[in-house]
């Protein structure tokens, strides 16, 4: 139910587009957002700050796409969103000596070199990603980007999330017999 929570803006936007093209997709999208900020709090008492960031910079980017008429705003919002997650964990890291990825997976327990190496794939990976959006949206069709954004991000989610499993299981199996 949580991933479906966390994928529905996007899913919507999807649909939207399909429907009725990117201004209007880009509407649902602010919607959908600020409603699944409405749910994750009824639900839990408190959204956590990755949906904050995400609603905050899905309104900005997506008003400035609806207000100008300008696609450009919303193709460019996963790249900023993207270099902001990074950005805070490398600046977690970096300035105040925190690996905030072991925050966000608080019931793992792992040796902080291993937390460090997390850290900085997920640092990583979200540049890679930011990357990837910004040549897609801006060397390739309009839908080109929105297939992309919606099934090419999810799947590289996935696959990075099943890699990540896999390295920290074998670390895991490391540590047991060391």
């Amino acid at each position: 139910m949580q991933l479906l929570v966390d994928f529905f803006p996007l899913l919507l936007f999807f649909a939207a587009y399909l429907w009725q093209g990117i201004f209007f997709a880009t509407g649902a999208a602010i919607v959908a957002s600020i409603v699944q900020i409405v749910w994750i709090h009824w639900k839990h008492g408190r959204a956590g700050i990755i949906h904050w960031l995400s609603l905050v910079i899905i309104v900005v980017f997506g008003g400035a796409t609806l207000l100008l008429q300008d696609k450009t705003f919303i193709m460019w919002k996963p790249t900023v969103l993207y270099g902001l997650f990074a950005a805070i964990l490398a600046v977690g890291k970096v300035g105040f000596g925190r690996d905030l990825i072991a925050y966000l997976m608080k019931g793992v327990s792992l040796p902080p070199t291993v937390w460090t190496r997390l850290t900085w794939a997920w640092v990583a990976f979200f540049l890679f990603m930011g990357v990837a959006n910004w040549y897609v949206a801006f060397h390739f069709s309009e839908q080109t980007w929105v297939l992309y954004k919606v099934w090419g991000g999810i799947g590289l989610f996935v696959l990075f999330a099943i890699l990540q499993g896999i390295w920290l299981a074998r670390h895991a199996s490391t540590e047991e017999t060391a």
